[in-house]
Parts: structure tokens; C-alpha cells; sequence
């Protein structure tokens, strides 16, 4: 039962991540309700690695495009470093409301009405990304770090309100993701290694079921971009909190 609870986790996760609900959120919320309350920030770093893979298996033609453009890459060293520093001030702030459902559940209806809002900026023509839109998005996936906040979601609405268009802010809003995934992943290294002295089976399925759910994620998340539906996400994320801030203690 309990090796059932990690797969659901890990399926919850792969969607979640790369659709703009928050995985965190659903992570915290889904943790209380199945009983998993033991290491669950390394859990939740375990699975952010099943992701991660597979943005990079999806993405594998444009990061070897963005390793050979100086261009794009000085923009995500800077995205990257903005988040980072974010990261690094915040850290214990973070890790405090990790657990707080309430706080969660307020973060989501942020995230609603941010994904709302991008209904009115869906027509950007921009393809070609400056050093502000890199630093926006770095500072959006900075405060992504919070629990209830869609990293995909604020990062593609950042680059949407600046005129973007739909496949440059799709594309840069996950490659540029990927530091940041792993580089946290770096900082909670201990915790992961003692997460893995009890049940390392568990955590292996809860990687392996977010890396494919992951994939199918991100092919998802693609057509719907180009649908223009990304609002859509913004209702379910309200509803999901009140639900939250109703039923789940």
C-alpha cells in the first residue's frame, strides 16, 4: 500500500510540474492526505529529479541549440542566478511554509489569477528573448520556490506579458528551469541520501512514474499553449484551493 501511495505521488508529480498548478502544492496536499509526512522535502526533491529528466529528454534539441548560442545562454545564467540568489536568502522561509496547507492553498489562488490574467496576453509576436525578460523570469521562478506557486505557470505568464509568443516562452521557461531543479536538488543532497536508508524501491517508482508522466506532461502543455487555453489551469487552481482551505487540515 505504501509502495501505491508513491507511485500516485510520482504520477501526481509529473503532471503537476510542467502543468500550472504547482506540483509543490499538490505535493504538500497529497502527502497530508495519503499519511506521507516523514522526509517529505527530500520526497518532493526525488521526484522534482524525475521531472528534470525528463526536460531533458523532451527538450534534448533545443539545450544542445542553447549550450552552442552564447546568446541564449548568457540569458539563462542570468535567470538562473537571479532564482539562485532568491533561493539561497529565502531557503529557510521556504522550508517553513512547505508544510503549512493554509499558506499553500493562498499561493494557489495566486497562481489562479496570474494564469487567468494571461488570457489577455496570449497574441505575443516575440521570439527573441533580452537580458530583462531573462531577468523577469528569474525573479518569477524565485518566488516560484514557494509551495501553491506554478513555476511553469508565473515563468510562461512572465514571458507572455512581455510579448513573447507562445512556443519562445514555452521552450526558455523550461530550459531555463533546469539549473534551478537541479541546483536545489544539489543543496538538499544530504537529505535525499537519508530518505534513501529506508526505502529506496519507493523513491525509485516515485522517480521512474514522474519522468513519464512528465513526458506526456509536456506534450500536453504544448498543444494547449498553442490552443491559447493556458487560463483554464487558473480555475482549476482556485478550486483546488478552496477545497484545500475547506477539507484539508
Amino acid at each position: 500500500m505504501l509502495t501505491l501511495k508513491y507511485i500516485i505521488l510520482g504520477i501526481v508529480q509529473g503532471i503537476t510540474e510542467f502543468f500550472p498548478v504547482s506540483s509543490s502544492a499538490h505535493l504538500v496536499i497529497l502527502q497530508r492526505i495519503l499519511g506521507i509526512t516523514q522526509e517529505g522535502l527530500a520526497l518532493s526533491i526525488v521526484l522534482h529529479l524525475g521531472t528534470a529528466l525528463a526536460l531533458v529528454v523532451f527538450f534534448f534539441k533545443d539545450i544542445i541549440e542553447a549550450l552552442r548560442n552564447r546568446a541564449i545562454l548568457l540569458l539563462i545564467i542570468i535567470a538562473t542566478i537571479i532564482t539562485g540568489i532568491i533561493g539561497l536568502t529565502g531557503k529557510d522561509f521556504f522550508e517553513r511554509i512547505f508544510s503549512s496547507t493554509r499558506l499553500v492553498a493562498f499561493a494557489l489562488i495566486f497562481t489562479g489569477l496570474i494564469l487567468i490574467f494571461s488570457k489577455k496576453f496570449s497574441s505575443g509576436k516575440r521570439d527573441i528573448l533580452d537580458i530583462k525578460d531573462a531577468s523577469f523570469l528569474g525573479l518569477a521562478q524565485g518566488l516560484a520556490i514557494i509551495p501553491g506557486i506554478s513555476r511553469s505557470g508565473v515563468t510562461i505568464c512572465t514571458l507572455l506579458f512581455s510579448g513573447v509568443d507562445q512556443e519562445a516562452s514555452f521552450k526558455f521557461s523550461f530550459i531555463a528551469g533546469i539549473p534551478a531543479i537541479l541546483g536545489a536538488t544539489l543543496l538538499e543532497a544530504k537529505k535525499i541520501q537519508f530518505a534513501f536508508q529506508g526505502e529506496p524501491k519507493n523513491f525509485f517508482l516515485g522517480f521512474v512514474f514522474s519522468f513519464l508522466c512528465g513526458i506526456l506532461a509536456l506534450g500536453i502543455l504544448k498543444m494547449i499553449l498553442r490552443k491559447a487555453k493556458l487560463h483554464y489551469f487558473g480555475y482549476y487552481c482556485i478550486l483546488i484551493a478552496i477545497i484545500t482551505l475547506l477539507f484539508i487540515r
